[in-house]
């Protein structure tokens, strides 16, 4: 996220993208005046494809190799003006909002993979730079031919033609080109159409870190399962995009938490730094994320606290059910209490029961662990004994990252009243005892 100037104005770059009829139009309209009745500026790029298109192009008329100049081009065009928008969000003397129709890594979505990869290395882009440093977040709305078909149509749209099947097909491409950018959500057809608007724009809010009260109310928040290993052979998984991730905590003053993250694949990487504060009352936790260079990364290290392990994850992106997981798997070094964790984390606005139908089914989960500190990365990085530590967060540090920002979350002796869930889990997983020296609860009777 940049900021400017001596109010810590915001540019927010946010691409807007799904399948045919997935609510984008209404979304960017809804967006744009919820933003601009908060005093924000908003800009809204144009979709690029749309442009060309209008002008006379039809897919169906291009040759294979037509087709990827298509796109290169396309490409270079919808870069260009959005770095126009972009470079007029920094100057702005407001809060700036700008709405990508459609983003770089869309055009990904209509060639192959060996297609694509060559139009990277022949303008010496990478996936790094174009879809995680690019954009600061990404919502896909799925296509009302998926769990909506009833509201399915093509009518008042010049440019659309497809049925159900083909949105479908043409829905899940376009969200497999974005799996992988580390705040990309997926928005749904398990709602009204109201509500399905009102999730979109709640979820913008939360990324940024504004207060909408009740007014966008989803109930929306964080899971974590435990995953027992070994994990299935790749083959199994949904397209899927692995990342190196490794984080580190700086020194700060207690309670609050400063941590880096490092995260990137094949030799590029994106740079995260992160304040995360317990300064409202109730316990309300403001986290305040900004993407940093690797000049800056590397300056801030030197602030580490030397009382926590460096975190090294692979992290595994994928969509299963339409919905959006990350896979933590942990890796060495690292404090024994992390060999061989496995971490699954998603958002999600489902009831408990509705949730579980939504679980990836190849993965052995045991429990959700939500809201229990044995498994906060702050505490999994102590080096330190957990009996003996001082350093040991015994209450749920609940915030952004753990409770979605949508409302109090129930706690039971420090932990998150998960039990509904769990109830439910157990009899369908064959839960075991203690996992690498972690608490566990009793599940289907084994303790």
């Amino acid at each position: 996220m940049d900021k400017a100037g001596e109010k810590k104005r915001i540019v927010y770059r946010l691409v807007l993208t799904g399948g045919p009829c997935g609510g984008k139009t209404t979304g960017q309209a809804r967006l744009c005046t919820f933003f601009e009745n908060l005093g924000w500026k908003v800009f809204r790029v144009p979709e690029t494809a749309s442009v060309l298109l209008s002008g006379g192009i039809k897919f169906s008329d291009l040759s294979e190799d037509e087709g990827v100049t298509f796109q290169e081009n396309l490409l270079k065009t919808m870069l260009q003006i959005e770095d126009t928008f972009f470079e007029l969000g920094k100057t702005c003397n407001r809060s700036c909002l700008i709405i990508c129709d459609r983003g770089a890594m869309d055009a990904s979505a209509f060639i192959s993979k060996e297609r694509w990869e060559n139009i990277m290395a022949s303008n010496s882009w990478n996936n790094i730079e174009l879809r995680d440093n690019r954009y600061n977040q990404i919502i896909h709305m799925v296509s009302a031919a998926k769990g909506a078909e009833d509201y399915y149509s093509i009518e008042d749209h010049s440019c659309r033609s497809e049925g159900v099947e083909l949105a479908r097909e043409l829905d899940t491409k376009a969200a497999a080109a974005w799996v992988g950018h580390p705040y990309f959500d997926v928005i749904d057809n398990s709602s009204d159409f109201e509500g399905k608007i009102r999730r979109m724009i709640g979820s913008v809010c939360h990324k940024i870190g504004l207060d909408t009260g009740d007014r966008l109310l989803t109930n929306s928040k964080k899971h974590k399962f435990l995953v027992s290993g070994p994990l299935p052979e790749d083959s199994v998984f949904p397209p899927f995009q692995d990342f190196e991730v490794v984080h580190n905590y700086l020194q700060s003053n207690s309670p609050n938490q400063v941590r880096l993250r490092k995260r990137g694949q094949k030799g590029y990487y994106s740079y995260i730094h992160t304040v995360r504060r317990q300064n409202q009352p109730g316990g309300q936790v403001i986290e305040v994320k900004t993407q940093i260079n690797h000049r800056d990364y590397i300056n801030l290290l030197t602030q580490k606290d030397n009382s926590h392990f460096t975190i090294y994850k692979k992290r595994r992106c994928f969509i299963f059910n339409n919905q959006y997981f990350q896979l933590d798997i942990y890796e060495q070094p690292s404090h024994p209490r992390c060999r061989g964790l496995i971490l699954l984390e998603t958002y999600s606005a489902l009831d408990d029961e509705s949730l579980l139908f939504k679980l990836p089914t190849f993965l052995k989960i045991e429990r959700e662990v939500t809201g229990n500190p044995d498994y906060s990365m702050y505490n999994l990085s102590l080096r330190e004994d957990w009996k003996t530590s001082k350093k040991y967060l015994h209450t749920n540090f609940i915030g952004p990252e753990d409770s979605g920002g949508h409302g109090p979350q129930t706690k039971v002796n420090g932990h998150a009243d998960n039990s509904n869930i769990e109830r439910k889990l157990a009899p369908k997983l064959n839960g075991h005892s203690s996992i690498n020296g972690l608490t566990s609860k009793t599940v289907n009777g084994k303790a």
